[in-house]
Order: C-alpha cells, then sequence, then structure tokens
C-alpha cells in the first residue's frame, strides 16, 4: 500500500508507480497535457491497479465521445478484473462503481459515489474534482458548491490539494452568483498553486458576468504560464480572452486569438469545437464577416451527428452545421436528438429531450431564418439549459441566440424581460451586448414598425 500525495491510501506497490500516481493526480487537478502520460506508466508499471483503470475509464468517458466508449468499458473491465484478483480497498471500490454507473448512463449515481468517497475521506481531492467535473457535465452547479464547501473542513492550510480546491470553489461560487467571494477565492488559488488554470479561468468567468472585459484583461495578462502546460483547457482560457476583446469592440484581437490559439489545433474534441462556434456565433450576431472559418468546424460536425454523448457537444456540433449549407446533416442530427429524447431512460437522454429538443430546432430554425419559430424553441429551451451542461458564459450564445431571434421576430417585450432576467443574473453588471440589444429595442419603439429591426 502506497499513500498519494493527497494523504490517500492506495493498492499500489512500487515506489516508482507512485510517484507517477502523484502526477497523474496533480496533472488532473492542473489539468495538464502531460497527466496521461503519467497513467499510462502507472499502468504499465501495476497493471493490476484497478483504481487507475477506473480513472482512465473515467477520464474517457468525459471527453463526451461515443468511439471512446468501448475504451471506457474495457478500463472498467479491467479495474474489475484487477478487483477481483488484488488487493482493493473500498475508496476505490467505490471509483470502480462510479465509473460503471456512468458507463449505464446513470450519471447521477456516479456523483452520488464519489460523494460517499467523500464522506468517508473529505480531503480526497481526486474524488472531489471528479465530482465537480461530472457535476459541471450535469450542470448542477448548485451542487459543485455545496460538495466543495462540504469538504472544505477537512483540508488544512498545508494540504497539497488545498489550491485546487479553492480554484473549484471560486468556479461554484461564480456560478451561483457570488461574484465577490468567487474572485477572492480564485485569486488565492492560484496564489497557492500557480498552475490552478481551473481557478485562473474561475476569476475570468467572474468579470464576463459582471461586465468588467477590460479588468479582465488586465487579470489575464501575464499570466499566461499559468494555462501554458494545459491539455486543450488552454484553448478555453485564450477564449475567454477573446470574449473580452469581443465585448470591447476588438475584433481584428478577436480574430488573431481564434486563429493562433482557439484553433490552433484543429481537434474535433467537443469542447475547442463548443469554443470554437460560439465564438463565431457571436461575432456574426455582431454583424462581423467571419469569412469561411465555419467550415472546417462544419466538416468536423458532419462527422458526430450521431454521437449523442452530451446534449452539450451535440447542440454546438448542430451551431456549426447550421452556420453553413450543411442542411443534410443538420436534419439527421436533429432526427437523433428527436430518438434519443424518445426513450428519456438515463440522464443523457433525459438531457436531449429536455432542454436538447427545444433548443436544436431552434438553432435550426434561426439557421433557416425562421426567426420567430427560433424564439419561440429557444424560449422553451431557456429556463432549463443549465442541464445541458457548462458554464453561464459556454451557454449565453444561446442567451444571445434567443435574444436575437426575438428582435428579428419583432418580439420587443418578450426580449427586454429576457435582458432585464440576464441583468439580474449578473449582479446588475450588462455587457455591451445587453446594451447594444437594449438600444435596438428602444430604436424599434422610437417610430419605426418592428420588423424594421436589423437583420443582421
Amino acid at each position: 500500500m502506497k499513500q498519494d500525495v493527497f494523504g490517500q491510501m492506495n493498492s499500489l506497490t512500487r515506489a516508482d508507480s507512485a510517484e507517477a500516481w502523484d502526477g497523474v493526480l496533480l496533472g488532473f487537478l492542473a489539468h495538464a497535457a502531460v497527466t496521461p502520460d503519467h497513467l499510462a506508466k502507472v499502468l504499465t508499471l501495476e497493471p493490476d491497479f484497478a483504481l487507475g483503470h477506473a480513472v482512465k475509464g473515467m477520464f474517457l468517458s468525459l471527453l463526451g465521445r461515443r468511439e471512446l466508449v468501448p475504451a471506457a468499458a474495457e478500463s472498467l473491465e479491467l479495474a474489475e478484473d484487477a478487483t477481483r484478483h488484488g488487493t482493493i480497498t473500498l475508496r476505490e471500490q467505490k471509483y470502480v462503481t462510479a465509473l460503471r454507473l456512468w458507463l449505464s448512463g446513470n450519471l447521477t449515481g456516479a456523483v452520488q459515489t464519489y460523494e460517499a468517497v467523500l464522506r468517508d475521506h473529505p480531503d480526497d481531492t481526486l474524488a472531489m474534482k471528479l465530482s465537480h467535473a461530472c457535476r459541471f457535465v450535469l450542470g448542477d452547479s448548485d451542487g459543485m458548491r455545496r460538495s466543495i464547501e462540504r469538504v472544505m473542513p477537512a483540508y488544512a492550510p498545508d494540504h497539497a490539494g488545498r489550491g485546487y480546491l479553492l480554484g473549484c470553489h471560486a468556479f461554484s461560487l461564480e456560478e451561483t452568483g457570488a461574484y465577490d467571494k468567487a474572485e477572492i477565492a480564485g485569486r488565492q488559488a492560484l496564489w497557492m498553486v500557480s498552475d490552478d488554470a481551473w481557478g485562473l479561468h474561475a476569476v475570468a468567468h467572474v468579470h464576463d458576468m459582471t461586465g468588467n472585459a477590460k479588468t479582465g484583461l488586465e487579470w489575464l495578462s501575464g499570466r499566461e504560464a499559468a494555462w501554458a502546460h494545459c491539455n486543450n483547457f488552454r484553448y478555453h482560457v485564450w477564449w475567454h480572452k477573446a470574449l473580452m476583446h469581443l465585448d470591447l469592440g476588438q475584433v481584428d484581437r478577436v480574430m488573431e486569438l481564434y486563429d493562433a490559439e482557439i484553433r490552433k489545433d484543429r481537434t474535433d474534441d467537443y469542447r475547442d469545437i463548443s469554443n470554437a462556434t460560439s465564438l463565431l456565433m457571436r461575432l456574426e450576431l455582431e454583424g462581423v464577416d467571419v469569412g469561411n472559418r465555419w467550415d472546417e468546424l462544419a466538416d468536423l460536425s458532419a462527422a458526430r451527428t450521431e454521437d449523442g454523448c452530451l446534449i452539450f457537444a451535440d447542440l454546438h456540433y448542430l451551431m456549426a452545421l447550421t452556420g453553413t449549407d450543411q442542411a443534410d446533416a443538420s436534419a439527421r442530427m436533429l432526427a437523433r436528438i428527436h430518438a434519443d429524447a424518445k426513450r428519456s431512460n438515463c440522464d443523457v437522454t433525459r438531457r436531449m429531450g429536455d432542454p436538447g429538443l427545444a433548443a436544436a430546432s431552434g438553432l435550426c430554425a434561426f439557421g433557416e431564418g425562421n426567426y420567430a419559430e427560433a424564439f419561440d424553441n429557444l424560449l422553451t429551451a431557456r429556463d432549463k439549459m443549465h442541464l445541458a451542461g457548462g458554464s453561464h458564459a459556454q451557454r449565453d450564445v444561446f442567451e444571445r441566440l434567443t435574444i436575437d431571434s426575438g428582435l428579428r421576430a419583432g418580439r420587443l417585450d418578450a426580449v427586454e424581460r429576457i435582458l432585464d432576467d440576464r441583468q439580474a443574473k449578473r449582479a446588475g453588471g450588462e455587457d455591451n451586448y445587453a446594451l447594444a440589444r437594449r438600444a435596438l429595442i428602444a430604436s424599434g419603439r422610437g417610430g419605426a414598425n418592428a420588423q424594421s429591426v436589423p437583420a443582421e
């Protein structure tokens, strides 16, 4: 038995594999690109390490890709086989159970299993982060915050995971509207662990939600080292920076960041696709010509129409398709979401049905220029869009599409109510996007008929 960097006992037997396992743990918390290398070393040195296989399976599952499901299932099989033939702690067994539940579609059950680990081992930073990550996928921001705050008393000031815990706390505070506390926690997290990109990005979220783009850029400037080591999460931090430049009207800088950083490596990872599609859509809503940048996203997304792992991913694939002329691929994806929604037999398919079906229908209608239909569908999805997962900042592209489709359909009163609600959720702050739409409403009421509101 070996003790890991966070103080938890595991069934490893070798010093070199234990050192590599610490690399996995610290890498996962820091979103480090080298994490899979450490995990591969652990499983090469100790192929019967059930916890390692269970964590690998969950890492694969969180990538939200249908073709990786068999590999995740193989990891579960290896973990269960190791459980039957080797020594394993009760804590490690629960990680195996969590993977089994996730792969069965019971995402909520997987979260509850990680919480069971935390009841017995509240300072298990791996379980804390996995619960946090799974709740993020489920759109459970209140649960994220409760989970973190339950275990905080167990973290001594010198606990190796305390800085990362504070980064997760910062994000959960921001997502539940406690912006001042979130900024303090995020700054403290980065002070404790300089590679905590999650905590750094939580503070960026605060500035986004409170309409302080200039201050947000000042926060990120000079701190690039905090996310340079990251896996594809680094593209997401650059995305945040691009959003701030967009709010300030610095379109040329947005385009530079898109080409040089956000789509530097043209992957089809759904998180990278979501960064790109949502940014291009925001640009187009501002009347910016994005050239042929939609094309590569649409080509990649056309190959994902049957994926169906996460509605958040599907909606961004669909956004790429509706941004081009790939009507056949859009129709295939919408039909598949319809079919999944009819099953409604697990956390994934239930979210396909609600809010997914209405949101997808709204995207398709918007792409076809049917703005009244788009508005009605997107408005239907709006109150439950958090269940699609992601953050407020990520989901705001759907909010903007709702608002702009309503403007184009002449639904000025309804759009104003949405803007008022959006402002309330942002602690009363408004970004330049919202201010411009309020100006359009005022113009539309100033004597022009509603249909004169610009469509572009």
